[in-house]
């Protein structure tokens, strides 16, 4: 008879996720990721398989969690949209543990995408809906007549937008001045000028 796991997956998954988040992958030991999630090896093991598996599937409820596309997408304003975005992302980022800890997929990219097929993979899909969503809500914005004729290539103003979003989380682990962030932003959406 299989035994019911003991523990709430989701709860595990977010104690794991911000464990890798703060340390790294390689910055995590098991032994670590135990004591974090608060249960027993054997029960991590079984779950999940190994600490990379762990990870991965932390990465992934990661991305779950993320309310970046669903605001692209779902806001009728493409501008609005697109604003909302990156002024939420300053909010954020105001707070000196959230800027040291950066974007879990930009860690994730310099850490282990370089020699994991796999993750690689997953975070090319991921940067690809989130560079749709883009076009989508640019798209929006040019038939609601906030976005002037200057820039035809939707599609590449999408990609900039959104390495300026993935750009501006890896800045904020260094920069110790919100005024950077914010113009950052600022330029970002002069766009919409």
């Amino acid at each position: 008879m299989a035994r019911h796991k003991e523990f709430d997956m989701t709860e595990v998954l977010d104690r794991a996720m911000d464990h890798f988040w703060r340390h790294g992958y390689d910055g995590t030991s098991m032994q670590e990721l135990v004591h974090h999630v608060g249960i027993k090896a054997q029960s991590l093991y079984n779950a999940f398989g190994g600490k990379r598996d762990l990870y991965f599937a932390a990465l992934k409820h990661y991305v779950n969690q993320g309310t970046v596309i669903s605001t692209l997408e779902q806001t009728p304003s493409g501008k609005e949209a697109i604003t909302n975005v990156f002024y939420e992302l300053l909010a954020d980022l105001d707070h000196p543990e959230n800027r040291a800890r950066g974007c879990f997929i930009s860690n994730t990219c310099v850490e282990l995408a370089p020699h994991d097929t796999e993750i690689a993979a997953f975070i090319e899909r991921e940067r690809i809906r989130m560079e749709d969503a883009y076009y989508l809500a640019l798209t929006r914005a040019r038939q609601q007549g906030d976005l002037g004729a200057r820039y035809r290539d939707l599609r590449a103003l999408a990609r900039f937008l959104q390495n300026s979003h993935g750009g501006l989380m890896v800045t904020a682990k260094a920069a110790t001045d919100m005024t950077v962030l914010k113009d950052i932003v600022s330029v970002t959406l002069s766009i919409f000028e």
